[in-house]
């Protein structure tokens, strides 16, 4: 695959989306295909029927192939569902010899050491992402390498989630007939899509409100700083509009839709809703008040679990305030007024966050919906991995032309430095490994 190419492939609860983009000319990112399709076989973020979810799959490239008029074989996958916590842990390495500058090695060994932390059983570190480093106890250092010191110390924010759920992922993928190129945790894809920089920095919570889990990332200085899954999302509030008004659930989906409001306030005693009855029964009169009371309930239980999370990572603290507040997206955050009851339980700035960031300007309406936010940020996820591994692969020709030319003097080639790769890549790898050997 051209390696401005890159697809992304978002396995929700309610949708399956694939998207094939590229970079142009201004390094925006071009959509080139969107195919979607309704996800069967997945609950609240995890695979819990493998043939369904392949038929969902299927159906979505297709129809992206269709679109893009291309072959997608590579993807980049995220993952999520209720499996998934977050940890803070505190390592160290001790350097043997004290008057080298610290390099990638050092933080390379550091952070393989975390990674041999010891789990509940089923469970695998997914990212370490370090926070920030301590050089013989000097601290708040950013970047380490090319310092001087014995102990090089930092503190790491350690996602982590269940074996079995990600095996299945790739089994879905490779059954698909796809190749899975990356892994990328869900609410850091759609936090590349829709935060920008100066957000990061000063201090926002992207919350990701999908169809059965809501996402939460927390970023502060640039770096992210706490990330949560909770198992409730779209769908439950569905369901509750479902049994509140005894209707069934593609009805109580559209009046969500059409009528839903998480404010109660607005609407008028008077205001009613006619829902046509099951075969040859009466019709079901649903008052808008009635209807966004059950909305308003469910929402408020949402919004108070997402806001324990954002304090037990210390927003209150005057060093973590998060100054750019809270971020909403994904498309349980197109739900009328939903914006006005966050500020008000909060009491942080809030804004709806569409994947328009590093999209380019003439794109299709429809792909800078909510909807399509962490799609967007897998295909861009994508896209830097295959710039990653251009680069990498050029390093080596190079490497490889001065070694032919035996004349010249060894000492002087220098072989090329690897990028860090990040855990992803190397669990990438291991999915894939454990695939090929289960065949």
């Amino acid at each position: 695959m051209e390696h401005n190419l890159a697809v992304g492939l978002d396995i929700g609860t309610t949708k399956i989306v694939a998207m094939i983009g590229r970079k142009n000319e201004y390094d925006k990112l071009e959509i080139l295909g969107i195919g979607k399709s309704k996800s069967l076989g997945v609950h609240r973020g995890v695979v819990n029927n493998i043939t369904q979810t392949i038929q969902s799959i299927q159906q979505a490239i297709q129809e992206a192939e269709t679109t893009a008029e291309f072959k997608i074989e590579d993807v980049t996958v995220g993952i999520a569902g209720q499996h998934i916590r977050s940890l803070q842990h505190s390592d160290y390495i001790t350097r043997s010899d004290s008057e080298t500058v610290i390099d990638d090695d050092d933080i390379d060994r550091l952070i393989n050491q975390v990674h041999k932390l010891v789990m509940l059983p089923g469970e695998e570190i997914i990212h370490v992402l370090p926070q920030e480093y301590k050089v013989d106890g000097q601290a708040e250092i950013k970047e380490p390498i090319g310092m001087y010191g014995g102990r090089l110390e930092a503190n790491f924010h350690v996602v982590v989630g269940q074996v079995s759920s990600i095996r299945n992922i790739g089994r879905c993928i490779k059954s698909s007939g796809l190749n899975l190129e990356g892994i990328t945790l869900e609410p850091l894809a759609s936090a590349n899509a829709v935060l920008s920089q100066e957000e990061k920095e000063a201090g926002v919570a992207l919350i990701d409100i999908g169809g059965g889990t809501t996402d939460l990332a927390i970023f502060r200085d640039g770096i992210i700083r706490h990330t949560a899954v909770i198992p409730f999302g779209g769908n439950v509030i569905t369901e509750d509009i479902k049994e509140g008004c005894s209707i069934i659930e593609k009805q109580a989906e559209l009046l969500k839709i059409k009528f839903g409001s998480a404010w109660p306030g607005e609407n008028k005693d008077n205001e009613i809703v006619s829902i046509p009855g099951l075969r040859g029964r009466e019709p079901k009169e649903i008052t808008l008040k009635n209807l966004s009371r059950i909305i308003h309930a469910r929402v408020v239980e949402i919004v108070e679990q997402v806001f324990a999370e954002i304090k037990n990572y210390g927003h209150e603290e005057q060093k973590k305030k998060l100054i750019a507040g809270i971020v909403l997206t994904g498309g349980g955050s197109q739900l009328k007024h939903l914006k006005q009851l966050v500020e008000y339980i909060t009491g942080m700035d809030t804004r709806i966050g569409y994947p328009n960031e590093h999209l380019a300007g003439d794109s299709d309406s429809d792909i800078t919906s909510p909807l399509y936010a962490t799609a967007v940020g897998l295909v861009l996820d994508g896209l830097k991995r295959n710039m990653r591994k251009k680069v990498e692969q050029e390093e080596q020709e190079v490497y490889e032309e001065q070694i032919k030319e035996e004349f010249v003097d060894e000492e002087v080639i220098e072989k090329p430095v690897k990028e860090r790769r990040s855990f992803l890549d190397k669990l990438t790898e291991r999915v894939k490994d454990f695939l090929d050997n289960a065949e």
